[in-house]
Formats: structure tokens, sequence, C-alpha cells
């Protein structure tokens, strides 16, 4: 797809309102991260301006996130020298492989596998990191450093939050966020996080407050980083890597979602993951934090007119100007500023719809959704959506196995038949046992099967429907194998009806076909096995005289 270089009036206006929403979470995220409001700016300016030109989500418009910056802080935590210095080099290879991983993501065409996270898990996930966000923030709000990176050790320290409260810090914090949430009220045309970052920066300095701030960034382009590869640490930084590689996957491709249903056009999700990858990894070469696409920004870059790639592109370059213009302005931010910012983001966070309806939906989605949001406060992302992913899928199979069950009868061919077994003499319906079989077979439905045996009866004939199944794996068939031999050792006679070539592929595979059922005892449809059902019947009459 061939890019314009001059930007239409509305990509300009998307791209400025986008740049002015992001500039102030931005450097709070840098600040948060460990590595200094800059690497906010790098990463947003070299990320949003290389995802909208090789992403595949037009309007969608890339940068630092929360989630993606509380799991960062955690590589340069885990980072630190004996001198307490940042290895930058390591914390660079990190990031580097996350985005390596990305578009390798995207390469194999896993984009489109991100849809079948299910909810719960994503609702979890959100909400905890907004949970966690507030917990973090909690001390730098009341003008004290937070005791610790963990969420467990910070709310055991609250009982010394009194002791160093700072008043001044604390109002300023509690003004930022006033200004976020009451703004928006009286006007919505000047994003309500630039309006607090300026009044409050300007009263604290009006009013001569002694608070921390922001301190001097570097006004120039930011100089290229070697990575270094720690192979003592392999582990660390592949797990990492994976764990900020598909957090920026499901991050972005739920924001390309969301502008698909604002812009009423379909995204490729699989160049997504490679323009992100691109950017995430070039971004990490230059010491910016990774990031991915961001729903706040993408709304606002829509609303204002952007509508094509380089909407995303104008954004980079105002907050490349304001690095090269306004660092120096920008040092005077007081951190109590970043902290309000970053306690309103983590909020917009946590799912207040799915939370809202936790006693209205099953009652294993609610426990899941819970499930994941404290294992991502206390446990990590990472476990937590790999806890979240396999609970989800225990939750899933027994549900349809529930489902498998409820649909499939056996009983006496005058008990609830099918539309094709209408018409059989009244003689030959207790002399058949019929069982039928809806949806796939596998592991979950496998004690569906002792049924059979339980309810069949010597000397009968047993139909088995296998019309609908469309799938059957390998639990499902030897439940399948173990039942009929039981059947074919009690005497019984076994027809099968409507059995799919797959199916019977594996069924002839493990013998069952034909050692317990001969291929003369197939039938393709219901009406083939009535021309021969006569005889059958007669055949099994003259075996019990």
């Amino acid at each position: 797809m061939a890019i314009k270089f001059i930007p239409s009036r509305g990509d300009l206006f998307g791209g400025l309102s986008a740049g002015v929403v992001a500039l102030p979470l931005c450097l709070a995220l840098g600040a948060l991260s460990g590595l200094g409001p800059e690497a906010g700016l790098y990463g947003a300016i070299v990320l949003g301006i290389l995802a909208s030109l090789f992403g595949g989500t037009p309007v969608l418009v890339s940068g630092p996130t929360a989630p993606m910056t509380l799991v960062s802080a955690g590589v340069v935590t885990a980072s630190m020298l004996p001198n307490g210095q940042v290895n930058l080099a390591f914390v660079v290879a990190v990031f580097l492989l996350t985005g390596a991983l990305q578009a390798l993501m995207g390469l194999l065409r896993l984009g489109s596998y991100i849809r079948y996270v299910p909810y719960p898990v994503i609702s979890g996930f959100m909400s905890g990191i907004g949970v966690l966000i507030f917990i973090q923030q909690i001390f730098p709000m009341a003008g004290m450093a937070a005791p610790s990176s963990d969420p467990a050790k910070i709310l055991a320290k609250l009982h010394t939050l009194p002791a160093g409260f700072a008043w001044p810090v604390a109002l300023m914090a509690a003004a930022t966020l006033a200004i976020i949430y009451l703004l928006p009220r009286v006007t919505r045309a000047v994003p309500s996080s630039v309006v607090a970052m300026v009044l409050v920066t300007a009263g604290s300095l009006l009013f001569g407050v002694d608070a921390p701030r922001i301190g001097a960034i570097p006004s120039g382009l930011p100089a290229f980083v070697v990575p270094e590869f720690d192979f003592t640490r392999v582990s660390f930084i592949v797990t990492t890597a994976l764990e900020l590689a598909l957090l920026g996957a499901i991050d972005s491709l739920l924001s390309a979602l969301l502008a698909d249903n604002i812009t009423k056009t379909h995204h490729a999700s699989n160049r997504e993951l490679i323009g992100q990858g691109v950017g995430n990894m070039a971004a990490a070469l230059v010491g910016g934090l990774p990031g991915a696409g961001a729903s706040i920004r993408t709304i606002v870059n829509i609303e204002a007119g952007g509508s094509t790639r380089l909407s995303g592109v104008v954004h980079g370059l105002f907050l490349l100007a304001v690095l090269l213009g306004l660092s120096g302005v920008v040092r005077y931010i007081p951190t109590a500023v970043l902290a309000g910012i970053l306690v309103a983001a983590g909020l917009s966070c946590i799912d207040r719809r799915g939370l809202g309806h936790i006693t209205k939906v099953p009652r294993a989605d609610a426990a899941l959704m819970l499930l994941v949001l404290v294992l991502t406060v206390f446990s990590g992302v990472i476990v937590a959506v790999a806890a979240g992913l396999i609970a989800a899928s225990f939750v899933f199979m027994k549900n349809v196995a529930d489902l498998s069950e409820q649909q499939t009868t056996i009983g006496p061919m005058a008990d609830e038949p099918w539309a094709d077994e209408l018409g059989l003499p009244a003689a030959d319906h207790d002399r058949l046992l019929v069982k039928h079989i809806e949806g796939p077979l596998f592991f979950g439905f496998a004690r569906g099967f002792a049924d059979i045996a339980l309810r069949a009866q010597g000397g009968k004939v047993l139909v088995l429907r296998m019309d609908r199944v469309r799938f059957m794996d390998q639990s499902g068939a030897y439940a399948l194998v173990d039942a009929l031999i039981d059947l074919k050792a009690a005497g019984q006679r076994i027809l099968i009806v409507g059995l799919p070539v797959a199916q019977l592929d594996v069924l002839k595979t493990l013998h069952l076909v034909p050692d317990v059922v001969p291929e003369k005892d197939l039938f393709d449809d219901f009406r083939s096995l009535k021309d021969v059902l006569p005889r059958i019947l007669a055949e099994m009459g003259a075996m019990r005289h």
C-alpha cells in the first residue's frame, strides 16, 4: 500500500492530538520504568513512527503502555549493578528480543489466535494491572519513595505512611487527579492530563512548593545503545521477553479491534505484530521503552480526523519536537503530577463493566476473572495469563462436555427419534437401542460412553448415530473402542450410522473397524440401514432361539 508523505488536515490534527495526550503519560511511564522520563519519549517516538509505517492498522497510535511498563520496570530492577547503576545494555537486550519475538509471531501468522483469549482472562489481567499501578503509586503520591516494587511488601509497609506523609506533594497529586476527572465535564477541547500537568506545575512554581521534580532530561537525539546478552541469565531474558511480547501483542490487537469498531474497517493482525516488533526493536536500540497500540491515543486520533498511517507518524514527530525543544521545561514537572497521571491510567485499566457484572455472570467466569486479577497483582503477568488460559481451557472443556452429554441420548427407538428414524414398525422399537451422539468426542466426554454399557441390554441391536460428530480426539476414540468391545463381548450387535470419513480412518487405525464392528455394519445414513434392518433383527431373533 502506497503511503502519502504529506499528511491531510485530519491526519495532522489527529496526530497532534494523540501526541498531546501521549506526552504526560509517556513521561510518567518513563519515570515508572526506572529508566527516566526520556525513555518514555524515546519509545513513543520510535515505536509510534515505525509501527504506523509497518503495522496493519492505519489509525493505531502506539507507544509505551501501563502493562508493558510494569513488566519493563521489573527488567530494570533485575539489571541493577552492585553500584546501584542500571545495566542499560542488559535491559536493551531484553527489549530487543521482545521486538524480535513479536515480529516472529507475525511472520508465523499467530496474530489471529489472540482473539481466542477468553474475556474473563483479559478482564482480570487488565484490572490486575490497574490495581498494581495504584498500589505502586501510594507512596509516591504521599511524597515518599516506594519501599519496594513488590505489591505485597508495599502493602505490608502501609503503616509507615503517616510518618513520612508530605501534604504539599499529596495535594499536588490530588489536584492532578481532580483536574483529570473533572475537566472533561466542562470541556474536552484540551486533554485533561495535559491541563493538569501544566496547571499543577505552574502552581507549584508560583507558590514555591518544595517537591521532588523530574529533573533534567537529555535534549538531543537519543544515542545508539549496544545490547549485551548475559548468557548466564538466558532464562530470565527469554521468559521476560516472551512475557513482554505476548503482553504487547494482546494489548495492540485489542486496541486494533477497538479501532476497527470505530472506523468500520478490518486490521491485518499479523502485519500489526510485525510492525510492533520492528518498532520495539528500534526503540530498544536507542534506550526507549517497549510499547504497544494504545487505545486512548488511538481514539483521540480517530476523533480528531486521523485516517491514515501518517497520523501516527505526526504523533511521533510531535513528541520528537517536544524532546528537542522543550526538554528544559519538562524538568520542572513535579513527580507527584506523574504519580497522579499514573493512578488515573491505572484506574482506566480496571474493567468496571466486568467487575460490575461479577455477581451476574457464571460462577466459573467470575472465579476465573478474580484468579487472574489476584495473580496479576501478586505473581506477575505471565503467571496470571498462563494460569488463566489453563483454567479457562478446563472450564471450556467441561462446558463442551456437559453440552455434548445433554445433547447425547440413549434409549429405545421410540424415545425422541430423529426425523429420519420415523416410520419404523412399532414392533421394532423395543428391539432397537439407539445412541444419538452430538458434538465433539474428546477426552472431556470420554466418561459419557459408560452409559452405553449400563443402558444396553443383551440381545438388542445398538444403533450408534454419529452423523453429527465432527471431531474425535485420541481419548474419545479410545473410550468408544473400549465401550464397543465390552458390548460385543456381551453379545450386542453394533451398527454405526453416518460415521464421517475422518473418524472412520481413526477407528480403522485402532482396529475397531473391522475387528469389533465389521464394515458391513457401517452405514452412510439411516435410510440405507432401514433397507437391511428387518434382516438384521431376524438374525438377532434367530440367535436368541
